[in-house]
């Protein structure tokens, strides 16, 4: 059975994109913590992180990476956080968060975006992928 967050690299649940390749897939958290809260998924369904085998985590990470680089220089902030939760989402994922101090990376507040602030930012994402 397909996840959500399959259905959403899918196409068939709208999200905000920033980026993609034929194995990963990054769009926008619609509850975010700060603006350009960004989660990254491998297409493939696969559980758990570290269920991953070595070379795909390698190349997740890295196309992680590029993602968090898009972040930077359309946020700017001191850094990206990385966070792997998993709970929430039977999909392996990675949460990419703009910030400028740890209080930034506070799962119990969120901001509260318009769609047109949610398609502006990932547009600015993606600009910066590219």
């Amino acid at each position: 059975m397909s996840t959500i967050f399959s259905k959403i690299a899918a196409g068939e649940i709208p999200s905000y994109k920033c980026a993609e390749s034929d194995k990963f897939y990054a769009f926008l958290d619609i509850d975010p913590v700060t603006k350009g809260h960004t989660l990254v998924i491998p297409r493939r369904e696969v559980d758990y992180i570290f269920d991953m085998d070595d070379d795909e985590l390698a190349e997740f990470q890295v196309f992680a990476k590029r993602v968090a680089k898009a972040i930077k220089a359309a946020f700017p902030c001191k850094k990206v956080a990385e966070v792997v939760l998993g709970l929430e989402v039977n999909h392996a994922h990675i949460h990419l968060l703009p910030m400028n101090s740890e209080a930034d990376v506070d799962f119990k507040h969120h901001v509260k975006l318009s769609e047109e602030e949610f398609k502006e930012i990932a547009e600015k994402i993606r600009n910066e992928f590219k």
